[in-house]
């Protein structure tokens, strides 16, 4: 009896201290290496997600602005008209001088109306800027224009005009910028141009261009479209026998609503920086800009200029403001830096890349 309950002890006792020593050691070793490649995955995944994004960012960034570039100075007529701008005061505000098109800002070149800062929306010190005016792409035809009345007439009561809207009529002769004092699109088809009326307002009825603006009440007298009689006969067909609208040579003109954008590097409020644009806004007749943000992650922007005739890329700096006035510069050189929102590196940064592409201006094209 005594001999089976020994053995009985013997073949039920538990495992030993080494046993489970070794257990442990293999159990860590398994649980470690499932925690590396959890990690590596978890790692990898979030590069993915980060690169995913930066590129989407980067389409994103550079359609909208590449956009803006092309269309800069664009009206719908014809390149390289002279301009008459009738807005009172037309220098002071950057959305009611176009002098010119296209505008660069070195980055240590601030906007004159705004500051470098910190606060959300402000342009941060040290990345570059652009400032980029043009006319609409889907503009109206003009009827009829009374320049004593200051009256158009165009072919569509659902023109998209509205009091306090800054405009351009053009023909093949000219170009002229002024703001709208009465219009009710989807309403009737007469845009009204007077003087005295909105802010900042026009300072003529006249559109006919001059140098200086000539600011008195009727100003210089025009009156856009073939119907009026450009010829000496009175007519518009170009064979001066005072017979107007005959098919062979009309002389169409257009009335369109002018875009304003500035796109700039500012800080987001959350401790980043994005990719901001800058847009003219008609609120109930007032005109006001909204900084909108537009990509983020954005984390500087650099633009060089191309200037007809020559073969290198220069910084905003070197391009003299008779160069930004005329259609001298006809390309951009883009780089965007963008950084993804995780950090994925051991040096605690996010992810970085570049964007490089170079936009070619439309209408200052050679």
């Amino acid at each position: 009896m005594k001999r089976h309950a020994h053995a009985r002890a013997r073949f039920s006792r538990g495992v030993t201290l080494v046993e489970l020593m070794v257990s442990l050691v293999v159990g860590l070793i398994v649980v470690g290496a499932a925690s590396t490649v959890f990690v590596a995955t978890s790692r990898t995944y979030a590069s993915t997600e980060s690169l995913g994004r930066i590129q989407e960012n980067m389409r994103v960034a550079f359609e909208l602005m590449a956009r803006d570039m092309r269309e800069s100075a664009g009206n719908p007529c014809e390149k390289n008209l002279p301009l008459y701008n009738v807005i009172k005061n037309s220098t002071a505000l950057w959305y009611t001088d176009f002098t010119t098109g296209i505008r660069g800002y070195e980055g240590t070149q601030a906007f004159a109306d705004a500051a470098f800062g910190t606060a959300a929306g402000q342009r941060i010190a040290g990345t570059d800027a652009i400032e980029l005016k043009s006319a609409v792409s889907n503009g109206v035809a003009i009827v009829s224009h009374v320049p004593a009345s200051a009256q158009f007439k165009v072919n569509t009561v659902n023109h998209g005009l509205f009091d306090g809207d800054l405009a351009l009529a053009c023909d093949f002769a000219e170009a002229a910028v002024f703001q709208v004092t009465n219009a009710q699109s989807g309403t009737n088809d007469t845009i009204v141009h007077n003087p005295g009326i909105g802010t900042p307002g026009n300072c003529s009825k006249g559109l006919g261009f001059g140098t200086p603006v000539n600011c008195t009440t009727n100003g210089n007298q025009y009156a856009f479209g073939c119907y009026q009689g450009k010829f000496s006969g009175g007519g518009c067909d170009g064979d001066d026998d005072g017979v107007k609208n005959e098919a062979e040579d009309l002389w169409p003109a257009i009335l369109a609503k002018l875009r304003a954008t500035r796109w700039y590097i500012g800080a987001n409020g959350r401790g980043g920086r994005s990719l901001y644009q800058s847009t003219l806004r008609n609120n109930g007749g007032v005109l006001t800009v909204d900084n909108n943000e537009i990509v983020d992650g954005v984390r500087d922007l650099n633009l060089q200029y191309l200037l007809a005739g020559s073969t290198n890329y220069v910084d905003a700096t070197a391009v003299t403001a008779a160069d930004w006035a005329s259609d001298k510069v006809v390309a951009v050189n883009m780089d965007l830096t963008l950084e993804g929102t995780e950090t994925v590196g051991t040096d605690g940064q996010g992810l970085r890349r570049h964007l490089q592409l170079v936009v070619t201006i439309r209408n200052h094209a050679q």
